[in-house]
């Protein structure tokens, strides 16, 4: 024995418990899916007393004629010392144990004495179902709703004491306040329970990039760094700015990934008997914007962020946010519209519709992978999440087998809504939000989606507006000016919508653009900067763009940490072997828009592509548009793209293979994962506009009123005719509660300076016999983007308050009637 645990042991009386609490929930539900609502809360391993339940679902096993005797549980207990968070690969011992599991119908269960349980300081035995092929050879079936997967997804899962993380979780003091007078929280119209509230603005993060250490423990440093300086009066640093001013984080995906079966090893048998496996272990390492997921083992925080491979280390970065002095609402991105290809491997034939447009399209219709999907997402938002956005809503969509039609699942979605989180011993509901551009993927999305869809079946709930949605390029000249009528519906109904221009897939999309096209598209805005990285960095994260929504328009304010620091942001991610080159080549105009040559040049930057050969950007830029070209050529034929490259004149020699590209296409993802790093950055901040945006985003939060819709006394315009700028203006009253304050805004979103003063303002709204009318006296600066300057006396010396934007400048004024 390796370990010096106890054997498990079968509990029989507590299984026989097990096997007659399934027959009665059978016997007492009228359907399928109700049964399945109450099953799956029991799938998994549960730690009660001393003894942990196991349950699960097996349907394949059972029509395969896979016999009861047949099935055991597999248990692998490791040394007590063993560090989870380790990332170096080392061979380990572990103690071996099967146990016998009684089935019921499509189900094994088994009560288990003698198991050691996981926390915080200790790794638990290691778990999954096993049992003997047609073939002879033995299979496994891993466990898709477990707490905590260590070693990865594809490895065994891990028995975990969510009992005692609950227990000793820091926050709990957070979750027990929630109650219907708790400012938090309003009662939700169905269950009585407490609904979160939105937050007033949010900030998206991807967890891995966010630090030097890539781990929720590094960015929980973070936050706890700010409190502590709010807490002391202390200033923040330029950098902490970008992280600070908001009360609502997005996660990007915390979910465990897919693996490239090619590259990535976690858990290797090395040698085993019948007492003890000997095993390579290692904490994943992967490089993923987080949505490429397997479904499998949703429930658990991904380990490659988590750099103590124990999953406090997700509540405790969330215990950190409920800390601050104005507390943050952590908001999970839930991406259960689809599986990456190798989720296959880890689910039943019964979780899978079939191909899809990311890789397998979920059954939702199956009533129990359907209570299944449900209930992983249940126990992932029992960690200590405030609100879930959905990912990409629209493609929740089932088969009707009467029309043979794909439709929306919106009753699916609906029981999302529906799913009851408690934490610390509340329960409550989250705050609900959704991605959703439907018709999206039709032809005419762009012109046909509301964005409302799921904001009128489910009026409590947000959704990502237009301006949000993943597709818009404010780099490029007249943006501001076609965007209008969609900026217009924000203002008039986007009190449920996020909105801003900046998250990890507009910034993404805007690295896709080729800026040297002349035709068949609007060219890139000269005015945002210099060069393109500055234009892009402009066009992300600017004074007019920032105080439009946070200062004015409804709705809840959403940034990006990469658009607040100026750095850069791609596509990364090393788990698809078949697909990577070509994710490569559709990244091939990043160059351009986010690599300066002393950029390349730094010692720090694109080490791996040096090694291949590459001496300068210039030559980096020239082989990443041919290997673009070649893509489209070649219809993605590795083979033939490297004889085209060959006859190139370009680093990677003459005679290139498939695998050549390949390797090429592994060590780019992973130089701009490094490059990405925010930790370089930090250093790079400009104060005085640090400091501006951390003022406008308090701007905000000094006035919550201003997430709800305009009502018939404000009034939001664009400037006619637009003599060479889109000037936006707009006029706002507080409600009826308060002092009644009063703002005018006016922002030059692109093209040449432009004076503006309310006197000015006033004179253009009157022109418009829909505009209320506008105040011309009592007002006063409220907030003035950095470089705003009061023209001289000559152009305007009777019009005191009268200022030039210049693109990407505003002003907001405030009076109080």
């Amino acid at each position: 024995m390796s370990t010096n645990s106890p054997t498990p042991t079968l509990h029989a009386d507590r299984t026989d418990v097990l096997a007659s609490w399934h027959e009665a929930v059978v016997e007492s539900n009228d359907d399928d899916f109700s049964a399945a609502k109450a099953l799956t809360t029991k799938l998994g391993a549960h730690v009660h007393d001393g003894v942990v339940e196991f349950g699960f679902w097996t349907p394949d096993l059972v029509e395969a004629g896979v016999s009861e005797a047949a099935v055991e549980l597999e248990l692998l207990t490791p040394p007590a010392d063993l560090d989870p968070g380790e990332t170096d690969h080392r061979r380990v011992a572990f103690d071996r144990h099967r146990v016998p599991m009684r089935r019921v119908g499509e189900y094994h269960w088994a009560a288990v004495e003698g198991v050691r349980a996981g926390t915080r300081d200790t790794l638990g035995a290691l778990y999954r179902l096993v049992y003997e092929g047609d073939d002879g050879e033995e299979r496994t079936v891993q466990d898709p709703v477990a707490y905590s997967v260590p070693f990865g997804a594809f490895a065994p899962a891990e028995v975990y004491d969510l009992d005692k993380l609950d227990e000793t979780r820091a926050d709990r003091d957070y979750f027990e306040a929630l109650g219907t007078d708790d400012e938090r929280v309003a009662t939700t119209e169905d269950s009585g329970l407490p609904r979160i509230d939105p937050a007033t603005s949010m900030l998206e993060i991807h967890p891995g990039t966010a630090t030097a250490r890539g781990s929720l423990a590094g960015l929980a440093e973070v936050y706890e760094g700010i409190a502590a300086k709010q807490r002391a009066g202390d200033d923040l640093v330029p950098w902490e700015r970008a992280f600070a001013g908001y009360d609502g984080i997005q996660l990007m995906p915390v979910e465990p990934l897919t693996e490239n079966e090619e590259e990535h090893d976690f858990w290797s048998v090395a040698d085993d008997s019948a007492a003890e496996a000997t095993v390579a272990v290692a904490r994943p390492e992967l490089i993923n914007w987080g949505y490429d997921i397997v479904v499998s083992a949703f429930s658990a925080p991904n380990p490659a962020v988590l750099e103590t491979g124990r999953p406090d280390e997700l509540v405790d970065f969330i215990a950190a946010c409920h800390d601050l002095p104005r507390p943050i609402k952590v908001v999970f991105d839930i991406a259960l519209g689809h599986a990456d290809n190798r989720g296959a491997e880890l689910l039943s034939d019964r979780y899978v519709l079939g191909p899809g447009m990311y890789g397998k399209h979920l059954d939702y219709t199956e009533p129990t992978a359907r209570a299944v999907f449900l209930e992983i997402q249940r126990r992932k938002m029992d960690f200590g999440a405030d609100g879930i956005r959905v990912d990409g809503a629209q493609d929740f969509t089932s088969h009707d087998p009467e029309t043979g039609e794909m439709y929306h699942d919106d009753d699916f979605l609906a029981e999302m809504d529906r799913v009851t989180q408690e934490v610390a011993g509340t329960e409550y509901r989250p705050w609900m939000i959704y991605e959703d551009g439907r018709p999206w993927p039709r032809e005419d999305w762009e012109l046909a989606s509301s964005y409302r869809a799921l904001i009128e079946q489910h009026p409590h709930s947000f959704q990502w507006s237009p301006i949000t949605f993943a597709h818009n390029t404010p780099a490029l000249l007249t943006f501001w000016a076609t965007k209008w009528w969609r900026v217009r519906e924000v203002g008039e109904f986007g009190g449920n919508w996020l909105t801003g221009v900046a998250n990890h897939d507009t910034v993404r999309r805007g690295t896709q653009i080729d800026p040297t096209v002349e035709f068949n598209q609007s060219p890139v805005n000269p005015y945002l900067g210099d060069d393109y990285p500055e234009t892009l960095d402009e066009a992300y994260d600017n004074a007019a763009s920032s105080m439009l929504f946070h200062c004015f328009l409804p709705g809840v304010p959403m940034d990006f940490v990469h658009a607040n620091m100026r750095a850069p942001w791609g596509f990364v991610r090393d788990t698809d072997p078949t697909w990577n080159v070509k994710v490569v080549s559709d990244e091939s105009k990043f160059c351009y828009w986010q690599v300066r040559d002393e950029d390349f040049e730094d010692d720090r930057f694109f080490r791996r592509v040096k090694g291949l050969g590459f001496d300068s950007r210039e030559e980096l830029l020239t082989f990443m548009n041919a290997l673009s070209s070649a893509v489209g050529a070649t219809d993605y034929d590795l083979d033939v793209m490297a004889a085209m490259l060959s006859a190139m004149d370009q680093p990677l020699g003459d005679d290139l293979s498939a695998a050549d590209l390949e390797a090429y296409g592994d060590a780019w993802m992973r130089d701009v994962h490094d490059f990405a790093n925010l930790d370089h950055w930090r250093d790079e901040q400009d104060d005085e506009r640090t400091a501006f945006r951390l003022e406008t985003r308090e701007f905000r939060h000094d006035r919550p009123w201003l997430i709800a819709d305009l009502d018939d006394d404000d009034y939001f315009a664009y400037r006619h005719p637009t003599d060479g700028t889109v000037l936006y203006y707009g006029f706002r009253t507080a409600p009826d509660e308060g002092d009644r304050e009063q703002l005018l805004f006016a922002a030059n979103m692109e093209g040449v300076p432009v004076e503006v003063s309310p006197a000015r303002l006033a004179d253009d709204a009157a022109e418009d016999e829909n505009a209320p009318a506008i105040p011309t006296d009592g007002w006063e600066p409220a907030l003035v983007a950095p470089g705003v300057e009061e023209p001289d006396d000559s152009t305007a010396p009777s019009d005191p308050l009268a200022v030039a934007l210049a693109n990407g400048a505003a002003v907001v004024w405030r009076r109080d009637p």
